[in-house]
């Protein structure tokens, strides 16, 4: 399992939300290529990375920052907010960015989430943000009707490789993933899954290396101390040997 360290980005700052409310962000750092840089120090290979404003808004609003790791690091960096057509989609893969997140748009356009496969491949990931089981858009404002698994199952179908599920209900609560959802979902479908979400601790990270995930993000744990990053990342390799 893979262990990617988030930044999210508002107005160029990295910050915080608790459960996806924007009026709880909070700086967590002073400078994005810093943080980035520690990330890589500690051994991590991937770096997740959001833009909070641009996922309000549906375009690209800190792009310069997500484009400024992926220079000036090793680090895989996926990004997602604000990715609502094939020009962003290009732009970001054709300048470094390793993974692309569709998140409202995969909802609200799967036509073009096919699209964005049929060209890119595993370079497409969607992220499905839900809050008691239906699907979050719109910067997690807007709840649905559809069902976490049923969507995922379409996305799936669509040739959808990679999964970023994250429940809203444990974002920045240090309240341990949501391994039920989580269980199920990786049994209902064959992409690989990325957990988000309310990861605190080591002992987190193992009971979600013991499901069998892709990868985990890991926000509010590091930027508060409660999970060592570099233990994290060597849990992860040494249970891959």
């Amino acid at each position: 399992m893979i262990i990617l360290p988030a930044i999210d980005i508002k107005n160029g700052e990295c910050v915080r939300l608790v459960k996806g409310d924007f009026d709880t962000a909070h700086k967590v750092a002073e400078d994005p290529l810093k943080t980035a840089q520690d990330f890589e120090a500690s051994g991590a290979q991937w770096i997740h990375m959001v833009d909070l404003e641009g996922a309000l808004e549906g375009k690209l609003q800190n792009a310069p920052i997500y484009l400024r790791i992926a220079e000036n690091t090793s680090l895989k960096v996926e990004v997602g907010g604000g990715i609502r057509d094939m020009k962003a989609v290009d732009y970001y893969l054709s300048n470094g960015i390793s993974r692309v997140i569709l998140g409202s748009v995969a909802v609200e356009n799967p036509v073009f989430v096919k699209e964005a496969v049929d060209k890119y491949g595993e370079k497409i990931a969607v992220g499905i943000d839900a809050k008691n089981g239906k699907v979050a858009t719109r910067g997690w404002l807007t709840v649905g009707e559809d069902d976490y698994i049923s969507f995922a199952t379409q996305m799936e179908a669509l040739g959808v490789s990679t999964i970023i599920f994250t429940d809203i209900s444990k974002d920045g609560t240090l309240e341990g993933p949501n391994t039920e959802q989580l269980e199920a979902l990786s049994k209902a479908v064959s992409c690989n899954i990325i957990a988000s979400g309310g990861i605190c601790n080591i002992e987190d990270i193992k009971t979600l290396c013991a499901l069998n995930l892709y990868g985990a993000i890991c926000g509010k744990s590091i930027y508060s101390g409660t999970l060592n990053l570099t233990e994290a990342v060597a849990f992860c390799v040494e249970g891959s040997l």
